[in-house]
């Protein structure tokens, strides 16, 4: 899409977008993997231009590629490929079940429930659930596990339906999802819709603010639409006569929030001191000052260029260089940093879905793990950071030929 057919303007509030947040350049849609026998086909890429609104200050990305275009049939990523994702999710069903007494009598609705990772847990305890999820190949694994599940990206029209055929959530949940809505009043209004009367929201997205903190740049790519701090999100649900009441931090996905909302009229659960407690804390990092948003592209070019002084020294040397994980995160910090097979050889995946496929822009072919006990590499780039403990507790036997291990944000660690 031509950029003078891109309406810069917030996708909340609906001002006029001027001010940059970051601008990565161009690159193609992180997800969009390559399969080995289309190696020759052709690669549309979209800026990575981020804005941040003047008034509302949610952080957020022009809509060059619809939502229906991104979350295609065959989408690359399902959730139960990660086993501390999994842990995490059964430890958040454990915890709502204990606090909120959920139980046989009420219904839990997850949206983009993927291939069902957090609803099983949920069924195990007799719990009735209903997932609702756009993507036909990760619905049918959720299928198949027996979760029912609706093939629909969800918004008004979707919430309408469900709630007249009397399908209406006591936990509504959405982890990952609000930063991929382009339409943004229309899913957190459909959300209001389809909420019973003393029912309860919980939704997971990555927090503004670590994103800041640990120039977690790299998280931006264009299936992520939008960027929250708590205040802005509140803002949003407000808007729509929903209350967030409390909040975690938490530690996926490198520093995520989880949000705990309600009906606005609903007055039987209180706002708890968490919410009071993290604005400030947002306030004090100045996530409410315009000047704040400016510093972050500086940091961010820093990054790049001490990955590039790494990798040319450990080049120079003589050194083999790989990565571990294919996630959408490295797309988006491969491309921008310039990265190919020049540098990193291959990358490996747990995930067959990516197996045997080329990144997009770089081309760095993606094989199975154990390529790396056969080729015995000096380092190994840990593309997904946010999962470090995990892939080198798999992968300690890299220990053994001396191989290194290497994450590039917030800063080059090598372990």
């Amino acid at each position: 899409m031509d950029m003078s057919q891109v309406k810069l303007s917030c996708r909340f509030c609906k001002r006029t977008l001027t001010q940059t947040f970051v601008d990565l350049g161009l690159s193609p849609i992180a997800n969009d993997y390559i399969p080995f026998d289309e190696r020759e086909a052709s690669e549309v890429f979209y800026p990575l231009h981020v804005y941040v609104c003047a008034r509302c200050s949610l952080v957020q990305l022009p809509e060059h590629r619809t939502e229906r275009e991104i979350f295609t049939n065959e989408y690359a990523y399902f959730s139960s490929y990660s086993t501390s994702w999994l842990a995490h999710a059964k430890k958040y069903v454990e915890m709502m079940c204990r606090r909120f007494t959920f139980d046989k009598t009420k219904r839990v609705i997850e949206i983009a429930s993927n291939d069902g990772y957090l609803l099983q847990y949920f069924k195990e305890k007799g719990i009735p659930v209903l997932g609702i999820e756009p993507t036909k190949n990760t619905a049918k694994v959720a299928k198949e596990k027996g979760i029912p599940t609706i093939i629909k990206y969800f918004g008004r029209d979707t919430a309408k339906e469900l709630a007249k055929k009397g399908k209406k959530a006591d936990l509504l949940i959405g982890n990952n999802v609000l930063a991929h809505v382009p339409d943004l009043n229309d899913f957190v209004g459909g959300m209001k819709m389809i909420l019973k009367s003393d029912g309860i929201i919980t939704m997971e997205f990555p927090h503004l603010l670590k994103l800041m903190q640990k120039s977690q740049f790299d998280t931006i790519y264009h299936e992520h639409y939008s960027y929250f701090s708590l205040m802005t999100v509140r803002k949003v649900f407000a808007k729509h006569g929903l209350t967030v009441f409390d909040v975690k931090e938490i530690p996926t996905h490198g520093g995520s929030l989880r949000i705990f909302a309600r009906h606005s009229e609903n007055n039987a659960l209180p706002i708890n001191k968490n919410v009071k407690r993290l604005i400030r804390k947002e306030t004090a990092y100045g996530l409410n000052r315009q000047e704040t948003y400016k510093i972050f592209s500086a940091k961010v070019r820093r990054i790049k260029q001490s990955f590039l002084e790494f990798l040319i020294d450990a080049k120079r040397k003589g050194k083999t260089i790989v990565g571990y994980g294919a996630p959408a995160k490295g797309n988006t910090f491969l491309n921008y940093c310039g990265v190919r097979t020049d540098f990193i050889e291959y990358t490996v995946d747990a995930s067959p879905h990516k197996q045997n496929h080329f990144l997009p822009g770089v081309r760095i072919p993606v094989y199975a793990p154990k390529k790396i006990t056969q080729t015995r590499p000096d380092y190994i780039v840990i593309l997904p950071w946010n999962i470090k403990k995990e892939v080198m507790e798999q992968m300690r036997e890299v220990r053994r030929w001396g191989g290194k291990f290497v994450t590039a944000i917030p800063k080059i660690t090598i372990s």
